[in-house]
């Protein structure tokens, strides 16, 4: 059995998938060939589980001919796949899976892709108005379409020894508190300025945390993120306040910093589930974005969020120009909600 998977597109999508590709590779077991079909920054995501057999890197907007729409086209033909599962839910790799000349192609039927589809999947709407649903199920919803047994939703990824070794010296270069009382903070999305939460409160926050929490702040970023990481590390005016802007900043280093933590602080972005597939509690903090999406009760989650008109917009930029949403949640509350978290009190709550 060959089988091909779309995967999406985001860091935090891919991470969500995981239960469905664990379902995945126990229907159809070692002697199945699954390649996953990707963008190549995601690469080091999967790297370490046994979910895949191979990942084939693709970006239509590449400079590279070999990850352009031609070459997987090609690819796909020559492999010849008995089957291809569509996590994403554009157009194009409904597209792309017909043109591949996968036998059968499994996928949600939107985005006018439903004739490229040999299955299909149809998303539940009440007076035309979709009904969202948390990512993981949508995703498993996919495998019980191939007859996958019921799988649990436990969000799962693994590290590498050289993702360990990077995170080991990084442990080294920063001085950073060998005993794992450290707490991790993720302020930046690459899905518009609308979900920053303001500098000076990560900078206030930081300070509690070391301050009356005893335990160091290590600031995670990406490579747009690093000015920003720096700003908080300077604005917190503490010793034991770190960043990430200058060291490695793959996803296997950044996996491996993010397990030997005990809790992390986030806007609504990737790295917020890598810390939930390494069973860390999670403070995110909310505001043009739904919790539904990534509700999962396996993960220990507080999603703090403002009682307001606007407050869910799905925008990128605040479109009245006042961001309360964000600018509103306040350090105190962010610290009160950590400080059960760390002293082991189970009734931390949204």
């Amino acid at each position: 059995m060959k089988i091909g998977i779309f995967l999406p597109n985001w860091l935090g999508d891919v991470v969500m998938a995981t239960p469905t590709l664990r379902a995945i590779r126990c229907r159809f077991g070692n002697n199945s060939r699954i390649v996953g079909i990707m963008r190549p920054y995601l690469g080091d995501v999967l790297q370490g589980t046994d979910w895949l057999d191979e990942q084939w890197y693709f970006n239509p907007r590449s400079p590279k001919s070999e990850l352009r729409r031609w070459a997987l086209i090609q690819k796909m033909r020559r492999e010849a796949f008995d089957l291809i599962i569509l996590l994403t839910n554009s157009l194009q790799s409904g597209l792309l899976a017909w043109l591949g000349s996968a036998k059968r192609r499994v996928g949600y039927a939107r985005d006018c892709r439903g004739p490229f589809l040999t299955d299909k999947l149809y998303i539940d709407r009440i007076d035309g108005e979709v009904i969202e649903i948390p990512m993981v199920d949508y995703y498993l919803k996919l495998a019980e379409k191939i007859g996958c047994p019921t799988e649990s939703q436990q969000l799962e990824l693994v590290t590498l020894d050289k993702d360990e070794h990077s995170a080991d010296q990084i442990w080294r270069n920063l001085g950073l508190r060998p005993d794992c009382r450290v707490v991790t903070f993720n302020s930046g999305s690459s899905n518009g300025a609308a979900r920053f939460w303001p500098i000076k409160h990560f900078a206030e926050l930081a300070r509690n945390v070391v301050e009356r929490l005893d335990h160091d702040v290590l600031v995670m970023c990406g490579p747009n993120e690093q000015d920003i990481a720096q700003q908080i590390v300077a604005a917190s005016k503490r010793d034991r306040v770190f960043s990430m802007a200058n060291q490695p900043l793959d996803f296997g280093t950044s996996k491996a910093c993010i397990k030997r933590s005990r809790a992390m602080v986030s806007t609504d972005s990737g790295p917020r589930h890598l810390a939930a597939a390494f069973g860390k509690p999670v403070i995110t903090l909310r505001g043009p974005t739904l919790p539904v999406w990534s509700d999962n009760p396996t993960v220990q989650a507080i999603d703090l969020r403002l009682d307001l008109d606007c407050i869910a917009c799905r925008k990128k930029i605040c479109p009245l120009g006042h961001h309360r949403c964000m600018q509103e949640i306040k350090p105190e509350v962010v610290y009160a909600e950590l400080a059960k978290i760390l002293s082991g009190d189970n009734s931390a709550a949204a």
